[in-house]
């Protein structure tokens, strides 16, 4: 049973459009407050600035120095491509227990864009305003 992240009202599955059969493997939909909820198809998890883990989609994954040798290597044709771009690094999720590897970063080393720091107005001492 899925929930509604505004109201908490049950979703019920609605009917996708061509596009939406492209990106999602699943459309939501609260019958209270008409919120659209999507389940995303796994080739999108590829894509994107920072690295997440193939298989469940969560951002908290950790880069590893070397193979666990408990854990198993996910592979597939996606994950081949990156590793032939080059750069590639050893990547687990927590959660699936897998190693994979991935050409991006972690979202936590992405810099994030800052607001440049806003100067305060300097009035002259003599109480005229400036530029006049």
């Amino acid at each position: 049973m899925v929930k509604c992240g505004q109201c908490g009202g049950e979703l019920r599955r609605v009917h996708r459009t061509f596009f939406e059969h492209l990106n999602y493997m699943a459309v939501y939909e609260c019958p209270k407050c008409k919120r659209r909820e999507f389940a995303s198809r796994r080739f999108r998890y590829h894509l994107g600035p920072a690295c997440r883990c193939p298989l469940c989609g969560t951002y908290t994954v950790v880069r590893l120095k070397e193979r666990d040798r408990i854990d198993r290597i996910h592979s597939g044709f996606l994950i081949w491509l990156k590793r032939l771009a080059g750069g590639s690094r050893l990547y687990h999720c927590r959660w699936c227990r897998i190693q994979f590897f991935d050409r991006r970063k972690l979202v936590s080393e992405i810099s994030t864009p800052k607001a440049p720091p806003t100067r305060p107005e300097v009035k002259p001492p003599d109480g005229t305003e400036p530029g006049r």
